[in-house]
């Protein structure tokens, strides 16, 4: 398994992590640390895509969508990646960065 595809499982797993939590534990902070996760993900993207602009910051759409958007902004990180490559150091903190959200 190359490291970008560590990188898609990663998101895999948090986002199914986060779409299961009860609400309880999404207000208790689950759903507020998968938000940070997913805008940085995003930022960490629309910077390798559109080197030179402002990225936009990711909507708050609700601790129950927070699952989709780790996923979404995930994924769109791993395709801005692959079409990088030797961008070996932003992988590692990437999958650093998702594996830390709890």
């Amino acid at each position: 398994m190359d490291g970008i595809s560590a990188l898609d499982d990663a998101v895999d797993a948090l986002a199914d992590r986060l779409r299961r939590l009860p609400e309880s534990t999404l207000r208790a902070g689950a759903g507020a640390a998968g938000l940070r996760c997913a805008r940085e993900l995003a930022r960490r993207a629309q910077l390798l895509e559109r080197p030179g602009r402002e990225p936009a910051v990711m909507p708050d759409a609700g601790m129950f969508a927070v699952g989709d958007q780790v996923a979404v902004a995930g994924h769109d990180l791993a395709d801005a990646l692959r079409a990088m490559p030797g961008a070996d150091a932003e992988l590692r903190e990437a999958l650093a960065l998702v594996r830390s959200v709890r």
